[in-house]
């Protein structure tokens, strides 16, 4: 209970920005609100399920195009487009998995970096379609018969299909098919055994990973307004996948946290300049160094009930409420 007052807080604080926040700063919420989503569509898939994918900026792609195409052509509505664009990302998940099924560990992440780079080598040369190397502007989203022209406005349907997004991802673990997905990931054969099928669960891993991150990739459309094939590249997967690594894969906090900390990154190292990839990769390299199981594995470390048992009285109070645990 105390953790869903924590979360309502902290929804709550975050719909009071826009009071004070710049116009920037609310851009950059909405971009790592976009983050958010894809990076726990891929933990889904890596940190729950164990199956590693370095190519899921090739889903992202196709959920940002598809919105785009979809809103352009058909004229729907911004909660129309959004789940469309995620559902054919989805698909083409479900199918690249296809011949995919018995491949395992490092075969499966070639599997799905040749996917990755063969989307952002297919885009530029649909130009018909996509733009090609010019991109295309992705016309503004429409929500209760209203263009949503303002980053005010932005934020909002942002924050809201994040929320959703975060939910839905931590109901589907704490199910049946979370389980499944955890036993696959710590003990397939004993996963198997007791009656779990390895193919079923792998596809449909695959298939809502895939889902997450055309969400996220059509939301992400929408933020930016215009979209290349230049942003879809190799760099966007490696990206992702140290998005969940630095928070915390095998979370749901993780990959939050390291969704925002790498939104932010380069807008903090801007002003350095000559400096700003030697400083990104030194604090990667120090993260992963000092925290081996991401920020929130470092969390949980230091609130553990026996160290949070020996903070002064007003601490523990709050470290409690935080965590959600009674005294």
């Amino acid at each position: 209970m105390r953790g869903v007052l924590f979360a309502l807080l902290l929804v709550g604080l975050l719909a009071a920005v826009p009071l004070w926040a710049k116009t920037y700063d609310l851009y950059l919420l909405s971009l790592a609100a976009a983050n958010v989503i894809a990076a726990v569509g891929l933990a889904l898939l890596t940190g729950f399920t164990g199956q590693l994918s370095i190519g899921n900026a090739g889903f992202l792609a196709i959920g940002a195009y598809g919105a785009a195409l979809i809103v352009k052509h058909l004229g729907v509505e911004f909660w129309v487009a959004i789940p469309l664009a995620g559902l054919l990302s989805g698909l083409t998940g479900f199918l690249l998995l296809i011949p995919a099924l018995r491949l395992t560990a490092i075969y499966l992440a070639i599997a799905t970096l040749a996917f990755g780079t063969a989307v952002s080598e297919a885009l530029p040369r649909w130009a018909s379609v996509t733009g090609g190397y010019q991109g295309m502007r992705v016309p503004p989203a429409r929500f209760l018969g209203l263009n949503v022209q303002n980053d005010v406005a932005m934020f909002y349907l942002a924050l809201a299909v994040t929320v959703v997004m975060v939910l839905l991802a931590r109901n589907l673990i704490r199910s049946r098919v979370g389980r499944a997905f955890i036993a696959i990931r710590d003990k397939p054969a004993a996963a198997q055994a007791c009656g779990v099928s390895l193919t079923r669960y792998k596809a449909l891993a695959f298939f809502l990973s895939a889902l997450f991150t055309g969400i996220a990739g059509g939301l992400y459309a929408h933020v930016v307004g215009y979209i290349s094939p230049s942003e879809f590249g190799l760099g966007k997967s490696i990206n992702l996948f140290v998005m969940i690594a630095l928070g915390g894969m095998a979370s749901l906090p993780g990959p939050v946290l390291g969704a925002v900390f790498l939104t932010y990154l380069p807008h903090w190292l801007s002003g350095i300049r000559g400096l700003q990839d030697v400083l990104y990769g030194a604090a990667l390299i120090g993260i992963v160094v000092f925290m081996p199981y991401g920020a929130w594995g470092f969390v949980r470390k230091w609130t553990a009930p026996d160290k949070v048992a020996r903070l002064p009285r007003p601490v523990r109070a709050a470290a409690e409420f935080v965590l959600g645990r009674t005294r």
